[in-house]
């Protein structure tokens, strides 16, 4: 099974944007820029020039993003482990604290409210741990010690598993 992920659309919705912006408003901005005259010394015409560069890598890296997350599929996420959409409850060894994670993309990354990406430190130090496993994460803070009580996959959260 395919997963249809939120951030899919989210990406696909700023493509159309930057892909509108890169077709309509930067030709626009050339031809506007180039009717002053002399392209090398035009600095309006340089900065459509840059637009123009910087909104075809944005295509570019969307276009790959929105193809790699559309082909992951839920067989290949662990069950019983974290992985990539996990929500993680962690026992702080030293506090006695739960802190909670969620593993997502970069691009839904809010730490305030627990997400965190699937590839920052913090997230490759939980892939693959199960409940009960113990988690030393390196912080600019210092090295942490966590003990992972609790894991809902995407298997739990996408078909609410009623032991979960």
């Amino acid at each position: 099974m395919i997963l249809e992920l939120p951030i899919i659309k989210q990406l696909k919705d700023e493509l159309q944007k930057v892909e509108r912006e890169l077709r309509v408003d930067v030709p626009k901005e050339l031809q506007k820029a180039a009717a002053h005259g002399d392209l090398r010394e035009n600095a309006e015409y340089e900065a459509a020039k840059h637009r123009q560069s910087f909104l075809q890598a944005r295509c570019a890296h969307l276009t790959t993003r929105i193809n790699t997350l559309s082909s992951l599929k839920l067989e290949n996420i662990p069950r019983d482990a974290v992985g990539f959409g996990s929500r993680i409850h962690l026992e702080d060894q030293g506090t006695g604290e739960e802190v909670v994670f969620e593993l997502v993309t970069p691009e839904e990354v809010d730490p305030r409210n627990g997400k965190i990406s699937v590839s920052s430190p913090i997230g490759r130090a939980l892939l693959n741990k199960a409940v009960g496993d113990e988690v030393k994460i390196e912080l600019p803070s210092g090295n942490k010690e966590y003990a992972v009580n609790e894991i809902y996959t995407l298997h739990d959260l996408f078909f609410r598993r009623p032991d979960k």
